[in-house]
């Protein structure tokens, strides 16, 4: 695991919904991008970053013939709901460059959803806890080091 000074971090925010996010990547300088991230979000007026993880380098899944990956994940206080959430990080994915080229491949920035508040969603447009945080060492390592989660 890497740790800089953002990854891990943690603070404390009272109100809003909380909600778990996953963030990845493989293109281009990773680490230097999460830091980037991390600020945009502490600057963000619909976001509050509470705490996040070190950042996990690991293989890739599905499409194996790309570089790892490293991944961290956040935890946030917003009053965005959880498709308005999911909409911001997507606007978020493509300011930080994101190209959509297809399933599980290559990319500067992947943002997911694990968890809001205790809710749970099934729709076509988003599924709440994500789909498979339980089987995936990208999610499961860095949570073992979160405090607040």
């Amino acid at each position: 695991m890497i740790r800089n000074r953002n990854y891990p971090t943690s603070s404390s925010y009272i109100g809003y919904k909380k909600s778990l996010l996953g963030i990845g990547g493989n293109v281009g300088n990773v680490i230097q991008r999460f830091n980037r991230l991390f600020w945009f979000l502490k600057r963000s007026s619909f976001i509050r970053v509470i705490e996040t993880s070190p950042i996990l380098n690991n293989p890739p899944f599905g499409y194996l013939d790309q570089d790892d990956f490293h991944n961290a994940l956040i935890l946030i206080e917003t009053k965005l709901t959880p498709k308005e959430l999911l909409r911001y990080l997507l606007k978020i994915e493509d300011k930080f460059g994101r190209k959509r080229l297809f399933k599980d491949g290559p990319r500067t920035l992947d943002l997911d959803i694990i968890f809001y508040e205790n809710m749970a969603i099934n729709s076509d447009e988003l599924i709440i806890p994500h789909p498979s945080w339980s089987k995936r060492e990208s999610v499961i390592a860095p949570l073992l080091e979160m405090k607040k989660v």
